[in-house]
């Protein structure tokens, strides 16, 4: 029996909106930064990040690390956004 997907909690809530701020701050498309993060070696489609960006889907350590950088800032920053 498959395991059941655990929830997206509030930190990871807080960190797809400031994922998504940052993104669209810079002017970057969804396929853009996919294909970015992708380029820096962790492959990312347009659907994960869709998916991530809309709470269906969990950012894992390794993907914020990797959309962070795509995107020029600390993953702190992108974990410390509250509003």
């Amino acid at each position: 029996m498959p395991e059941s997907p655990l929830g997206i909690g509030p930190a990871g809530v807080l960190t797809a909106r400031a994922i998504t701020r940052s993104r669209a701050a810079r002017g970057f498309a969804q396929c853009q930064l996919a294909e970015r993060v992708t380029a820096l070696g962790r492959p990312m489609t347009i659907t994960m990040l869709s998916r991530i960006e809309r709470w269906q889907r969990r950012c894992d350590v390794d993907d914020l690390v990797a959309i962070a950088t795509a995107l020029d800032v600390s993953p702190l920053a992108l974990l410390a956004e509250t509003s």
